[in-house]
């Protein structure tokens, strides 16, 4: 079984080949970070016009990279959802032309549940179940995961995802875009406590998470004190501190809530070595097993589209099979407690 995987959901155009029986064959990705920089962030018609000229030229690099070719295809995949509506109708169509031409079943994945999935693409893999903390620009959640389309929602954020929370806080401090991993990087330099930044619902008693208090709690920092050299560097630490923090401290209250030993970590932020040191401390200290992701499947891309799609046929969920019509749609929003539906 040779799976087709498009991800084309945001700033991201991913081609990726997954195998059933060899694993990931190969996969290759284009970035948009450079083109939206000087907006300081994603320009939706930008990214939507830029994947329709990088997604086919990709294909095709990777069939060659890879020694394939289209007629090998037993499906297609691509992210149904949720992302910018432009960008994802460029890989609906282009997944549906292809399908529709070869004769192959064509799948819509939960941009999300590849995210969650994505970890079991490294080794060692997590066995079910576990406890999934997603943490990407737009979306912060805790998922008890008992099986590839088995997911309880424990916890999510009720404003600004912690993504966003890097990435506005970050350009309050006049970095560049992407926010996150500028922030990052000046935080390597500094040293967090100088400044007092709320850890925001840290004693909530709950799973939910909450950010956009945050972002306010620096800009009025920034505007009541001088924030340049060493205490710009001080107070990129502090914002990242404050962010960790609470996503460690939530992550083992859900393991705690659901009973569980293991937790995976997926998505842009789980890139993130502050919080990958400080979820290894923690599991030392508490007896759990973390899982992340390589770092390289950590943002979006088509490795893991075409890793979910090849779980759900091996559960036999394909949505589309040989012959049905060509219509199809997307997603922008998309519960993924409804990825089954």
């Amino acid at each position: 079984m040779l799976v087709l995987g498009i991800e084309t959901s945001c700033d991201e155009t991913g081609v990726a080949l997954y195998d059933g029986a060899r694993g990931l064959l190969g996969h290759v990705l284009h970035t948009q970070a450079r083109l939206h920089a000087d907006y300081g962030g994603v320009v939706p018609e930008l990214a939507s016009r830029d994947h329709v000229r990088r997604l086919l030229p990709l294909t095709s690099r990777l069939l060659e990279q890879t020694g394939c070719r289209l007629g090998e295809l037993s499906a297609v995949a691509y992210t149904e959802g949720p992302g910018l509506a432009g960008a994802l109708l460029v890989g609906a169509a282009t997944a549906h032309g292809l399908g529709y031409a070869l004769g192959v079943p064509v799948l819509g994945v939960h941009h999300l549940e590849a995210h969650l999935l994505s970890p079991l693409l490294s080794k060692p893999a997590p066995a079910f179940p576990f406890v999934a903390l997603l943490v990407s620009g737009g979306h912060t959640q805790l998922m008890r995961v008992d099986g590839v389309g088995d997911y309880e929602l424990l916890g999510e954020t009720l404003d600004d995802a912690a993504g966003e929370a890097f990435d506005k806080t970050a350009k309050l401090l006049g970095l560049g875009y992407p926010g996150g991993p500028a922030l990052a990087r000046l935080a390597a330099t500094g040293t967090a406590g100088r400044f007092n930044l709320p850890r925001p619902m840290l004693a909530s008693g709950g799973l939910d998470f909450s950010f956009s208090g945050l972002k306010t709690a620096v800009l009025t920092v920034i505007r009541e004190r001088k924030v340049d050299g060493a205490a710009r560097a001080d107070l990129a630490a502090e914002i990242e501190a404050a962010i960790v923090e609470v996503l460690v401290a939530k992550a083992l209250a859900a393991l705690r809530h659901a009973g569980l030993k293991r937790l995976v970590v997926a998505g842009g932020v789980g890139a993130n070595l502050t919080l990958r040191a400080r979820l290894a401390v923690a599991a030392r200290a508490h007896g759990f097993e973390v899982f992340h992701p390589e770092l390289e499947f950590c943002t979006d891309n088509g490795a893991m589209i075409a890793f979910a799609a090849a779980m759900r046929l091996q559960h036999r969920e394909g949505r589309r099979g040989k012959g049905e019509g060509l219509g199809f749609t997307v997603r922008p929003r998309w519960e993924l407690a409804t990825a089954t539906q």
